[in-house]
């Protein structure tokens, strides 16, 4: 069983997949490569997209039974990429505001922009844990901030937050710096999942190459460990966080 926590495998809701020709694409492109079960994930809040959870199950409802009509043994399940916003948590205490990774009400897939950290953003988690909920960062590696200053977040998980990393990032798609920088974080066990944030063709479904390439320079163990996480996640359960250390603040990361 893989599980993919973060992907825009629905199609006209975002920047992901555009018809459901590009959906059924990227669905094959999974199973392929022996992922299992994906959340959908589309960009909410962003100020380009707004996704509410009663459009989300409904595009989730008709892409499985898309998927299952044409054998394609794949499961998507509900969830969004919600970008930080000062009434964060009061709108996921609202009926139909906001989605859990899966309804499951404990994670929440949030991203932060690319080139800052809201100054509100500890006090967010903090109220966010004080409800029970679980906050994920997605592509970690790509926030300017973390990447000048890799302590900031080594502060967010010492705090509760937990991080996602991308696959093209941990095999070097997105370049040498980029990969160089994500295993860093991988090395000083500052990631919690890797995801595929698939979008497209030219931006899919390369999980499971990211794991054989952990695996491969880091151990079984670690992998198994990023594998075990994501179904956790899945089913809304808690499980032990490895501890991290600081990363060395270099000047030119980037």
């Amino acid at each position: 069983m893989k599980v993919d926590i973060h992907s825009h495998l629905l199609f006209d809701l975002d920047d992901g997949a555009a018809t459901p020709y590009d959906t059924i694409t990227l669905a094959k492109k999974a199973v392929e490569l022996g992922i299992t079960h994906v959340i959908a994930t589309p960009h909410h809040k962003n100020g380009m997209y707004s996704n509410p959870p009663d459009t989300i199950r409904k595009r989730v409802f008709e892409v499985n039974k898309l998927l299952q009509n044409m054998n394609i043994p794949l499961k998507v399940f509900p969830g969004m990429e919600i970008k930080l916003y000062g009434d964060l948590v009061t709108d996921l205490e609202k009926e139909n505001e906001l989605l859990t990774l899966n309804n499951t009400k404990k994670y929440v897939l949030i991203e932060l922009p690319q080139s800052h950290i809201p100054h509100y953003t500890e006090e967010i988690f903090f109220h966010l844990q004080l409800k029970g909920y679980i906050p994920i960062l997605s592509h970690v590696e790509r926030n300017k901030v973390f990447q000048k200053d890799p302590e900031r977040l080594y502060n967010l998980v010492q705090k509760g937050a937990l991080t996602q990393v991308t696959a093209g990032s941990i095999i070097g798609t997105f370049g040498y710096k980029v990969q160089k920088f994500t295993l860093a974080l991988v090395r000083h066990q500052l990631v919690h999942f890797i995801a595929s944030d698939a979008h497209n063709e030219n931006r899919s479904f390369q999980l499971p190459l990211a794991y054989q390439f952990i695996e491969t320079n880091f151990s079984s163990k670690l992998s198994n460990y990023f594998i075990k996480n994501s179904i956790h996640v899945l089913y809304g359960v808690e499980f032990p966080i490895l501890d991290a250390s600081k990363v060395e603040r270099k000047k030119k990361w980037f």
